[in-house]
């Protein structure tokens, strides 16, 4: 989270050097394409009927709740969608404090459920991390993930505010550039829309779709930043909550300063157990003989490439700080990126050849598999006015995604600290991490320059009276550590918030851990939740 995932999805920070940013959202976004894909389902034959809810959003004009209906036809873009799916604009409120005032036009795909109309709940709308992430890009890509539950839910996912066709952010260098030029940039080319693409204002985006779907109430999967996402939506609309999860929870109580700090430990200690793995069971593994030696080898190897990058293929080079994200895609996978990883940097240590290590960080992050969560989960980044989309970089998005993060973080942090705090702020970050502590300290200056407020240091998430809520969190998750699994689903309140805990390595457990899919998967079925302290045994049992 991202995804992206960042703030990854809450991944370290958009901003000292406006191009580290776009290596950052590659992270943020790839974190969450690094756990989807099977083959995709059938379609039933059998006539369908819709649903048709009877609770519609309370201060909204008729014109857009019982005067509204969703005109669903063939998806057109991207092209994936173009087989199966279905398309749609829902208009909602720019301002919802101004709801007869101008209007927006929020983008939806569609899958269709294929088991028969009897057994069908609703739609389980679907938000992939970031933030950043287009949802009707990422459904046709993530679909086969939740193959299992088109049986019982059409699967709908949208463009949140500021993202791909909904109000898409701008902060190039003209206004139809998609590029990150800075924030004074966004401020030019987007300033009108920027106050109103934070959290706050999609989670009521999410409760006008959830009443034009036909469904009573909410049901929802978000992963790493659509956690944030879903319990925003939930301590707004707490009597309207149905099945939702919170799958590589943020924490709700950090506010992105912390949440950097916390994440860097995190990458930081899951990079440790890699090293240590590699040292027992790799032949000549690049990393040494444990942990400390892995350290030291990084940073010889992060000083080398920053006095002169490695070449990866196209123009393009990889420094110290790409290095950092490079291998932080690798952990976001789990064990199934260690082996990867030791033959990358083993070809980057002897060879000077970035390409292995480049490749698969872009693979990971590619659009293709956009979104945790880097993204990816949660939030994240940093910048300032200077070169994004260097030749230093391994990557740079072609999209708006760095943008769209950058707006939607900081539309979210009220942080706005003077430069002493955020230099402190950064030494912190450093000590925190040998190998990830520079890359990541740059995340500090991602909302220094912007030019409006953020609502809140850290998000509200209390829904006392909501249903229950699954929260998922594995213990082994570099960018959305498990203390914020915990947290949220305390915060969400007593009786609301329900963990379940795997012990697995990676950004995100579902579909990957079988207890964990099978648990998910029971509760977004009939609603009844695990026994509290459930614990699925997976790659760090």
């Amino acid at each position: 989270m991202s995804d992206a995932h960042t703030i990854r999805s809450r991944r370290p920070g958009l901003s000292v050097g406006v191009r580290i940013i776009a290596v950052v959202v590659l992270v943020a976004i790839g974190a969450v394409g690094a756990w989807l894909q099977r083959d995709a389902p059938g379609r039933s034959a059998e006539p369908r009927t819709e649903f048709t809810a009877h609770n519609p959003p309370a201060g909204l004009p008729t014109a857009l709740t019982t005067g509204q209906h969703l005109h669903w036809s063939r998806c057109t873009s991207p092209p994936t969608a173009r087989t199966g799916y279905d398309c749609a604009s829902m208009k909602s409120p720019l301002d919802y404090r101004k709801p007869d005032g101008k209007t927006i036009d929020v983008a939806l795909i569609r899958r269709k459920a294929t088991g028969p109309n009897a057994r069908r709940i609703g739609s389980l709308v679907l938000n992939f991390g970031g933030p950043g992430v287009s949802g009707v890009s990422g459904l046709p890509e993530f679909l086969n993930q939740y193959k299992p539950l088109l049986d019982r839910y059409d699967l709908v996912s949208f463009d949140p505010r500021g993202v791909g066709a909904t109000i898409p952010v701008r902060c190039g260098k003209t206004k139809d550039d998609t590029g990150y030029d800075g924030a004074a940039a966004c401020a030019k080319h987007s300033g009108a829309l920027l106050p109103y693409i934070g959290t706050s204002h999609t989670a009521r985006d999410l409760e006008l779709m959830r009443y034009l779907l036909g469904d009573e109430r909410l049901h929802y999967f978000g992963v790493s930043y659509g956690t944030a996402l879903g319990a925003v939506y939930a301590h707004l609309y707490p009597s309207h909550v149905g099945r939702l999860v919170l799958e590589a929870s943020v924490d709700p109580t950090e506010d992105l300063d912390e949440e950097q700090v916390s994440q860097v430990k995190a990458v930081q200690a899951a990079f440790d157990r890699f090293a240590a793995h590699c040292a027992a069971r790799i032949r000549h593994c690049p990393t040494g003989d444990g942990p400390e030696e892995a350290a030291r080898r990084m940073a010889r190897l992060a000083d080398r490439l920053e006095k002169k990058p490695a070449p990866v293929g196209g123009g393009r080079n990889l420094d110290a700080d790409a290095l950092a994200y490079a291998v932080s895609d690798h952990l976001d996978l789990g064990t199934d990126g260690w082996s990867p990883l030791a033959k990358a940097l083993t070809a980057l240590i002897d060879h000077n050849d970035g390409r292995p290590l480049s490749k698969s960080a872009d693979d990971i992050g590619s659009a293709d598999h956009a979104a945790t969560p880097s993204d990816i989960g949660s939030a994240d980044h940093a910048a300032t006015p200077s070169d994004i989309g260097s030749a230093d970089h391994a990557a740079t998005p072609s999209d708006s995604s760095v943008a769209a993060q950058t707006a939607i973080t900081c539309a979210d942090s009220s942080l706005r600290p003077d430069f002493a705090r955020l230099d402190r702020d950064a030494a912190r970050i450093k000590a925190a991490s040998p190998v990830f502590g520079a890359a990541w300290s740059n995340g500090v200056y991602l909302c220094y320059d912007w030019p409006f407020d953020g609502e809140r240091a850290t998000p509200q998430v209390n829904a006392d009276g909501a249903a229950p809520i699954l929260v998922v969190g594995g213990t082994g998750d570099p960018t959305t550590p498990y203390s914020g699994a915990r947290h949220m689903a305390r915060a969400l309140g007593d009786g609301v918030g329900v963990l379940l805990t795997a012990k697995e390595e990676g950004h995100g457990t579902y579909p990957q851990n079988r207890c964990v899919t099978e648990t998910v998967d029971q509760y977004l079925r009939t609603g009844r939740t695990p026994a509290r302290g459930k614990v699925c045994r997976g790659s760090m049992s």
